[in-house]
């Protein structure tokens, strides 16, 4: 069985609150692509694919964007989309089999609250952003959901959160061409796994289970730079000491990356990208992904592109069980039927 572990879809009763609400980049984005919203649709394309169900989680924007910061908005939001989930999962459990709640970490006690609720009630794991309404990962408002994810011992799902008004200079007001997406998400999700690791939140919490999404984004790229360039911290900054954070580092930099992240597949069909991300990370921390619907067929292009390509890589059938379902199943603490 495969298991797609990172899939987007938005329950209906969220969806028509956000269809009133009149935002622009959702009210676009939801009617170029119908079975991101229409349930129908979207059983008929689970159904299109052998021995395939789908994990669901929210996509984007995040809500805490849609609220404008506001807290408590953001964790009713947030109870409707997991409470729509888990009606999903519990009509339809061959086809998704579950799902992955939306954390709200703007909420007044740091989202620990709706955490506990959703994961009592069946989700998964939880989905937080790279970014929370602009404040990184590491900010200590944040600290008391990574407390209770250490404690409560369920995966986090990490999606990328970047928009236009992250310009591409400083001259500029916001980016242009869509760059903010093409090559922004995949910075912004390594620059977010850098704050956890050098802010020393992975060594505080070291049953954190962080799933980053797009194989980690340019991470694997880069594995020169984040080991014999990252282990000369400080010898390119001038203007403060950062000698001290290696030394207060129980592990050096890249291994943290390499072994301490767990990454999804979902890299829009690329081949390479796909061989990089198998050749960074440890088997025992990847993930089959599609990132479905988001691509030019409307949810059936990624998904059938990414079984193909890790179909016809060459590796041992105890390794690919791994990354169909195992390490899924291994994260979550679940068993999947087959």
């Amino acid at each position: 069985m495969r298991i797609d572990a990172y899939t987007h879809f938005i329950p209906e009763k969220y969806f028509k609150k956000i269809v009133e609400s009149g935002h622009a980049d959702i009210g676009k984005r939801v009617r170029e692509i119908p079975c991101i919203h229409d349930l129908d649709i979207r059983r008929k394309i689970v159904d299109s694919f052998k021995d395939y169900a789908q994990i669901i989680s929210y996509p984007m924007p995040p809500l805490e964007v849609m609220t404008k910061g506001d807290g408590k908005l953001t964790e009713e939001y947030t109870q409707l989309v997991n409470d729509g989930f888990a009606e999903i999962c519990a009509k339809y459990p061959d086809q998704f089999p579950g799902w992955v709640a939306q954390a709200a970490l703007i909420a007044p006690d740091g989202g620990v609250r709706e955490a506990e609720r959703a994961l009592k009630n069946g989700a998964l794991g939880m989905q937080i952003y790279t970014n929370i309404a602009g404040k990184p990962l590491d900010d200590p408002a944040f600290d008391p959901f990574f407390a209770a994810m250490n404690r409560l011992n369920k995966p986090i799902w990490m999606h990328p959160a970047r928009a236009a008004n992250f310009p591409d200079y400083l001259s500029e007001k916001k980016s242009k061409y869509e760059i903010w997406w093409t090559f922004g998400w995949s910075y912004e999700t390594a620059a977010a796994m850098a704050r956890l690791v050098f802010s020393g939140i992975m060594d505080k919490y070291p049953n954190l289970k962080i799933i980053t999404h797009h194989f980690g984004g340019i991470v694997p790229m880069l594995e020169g730079r984040i080991g014999p360039g990252w282990d000369q911290l400080g010898a390119r900054t001038s203007d403060e000491d950062l000698s001290a954070i290696l030394k207060r580092l129980k592990k050096r930099p890249l291994d943290y990356f390499k072994h301490s992240f767990y990454a999804d597949t979902a890299v829009f069909g690329g081949v390479p990208a796909t061989h990089a991300g198998l050749a960074f990370y440890d088997p025992d921390k990847i993930v089959f992904a599609s990132d479905c619907p988001f691509d030019p067929e409307k949810g059936t292009m990624y998904t059938r592109e990414t079984l193909r390509i890790i179909n016809e890589i060459d590796m041992p059938k105890s390794e690919k069980e791994k990354i169909w379902h195992g390490n899924l199943e291994a994260l979550a603490g679940v068993t999947f039927s087959r």
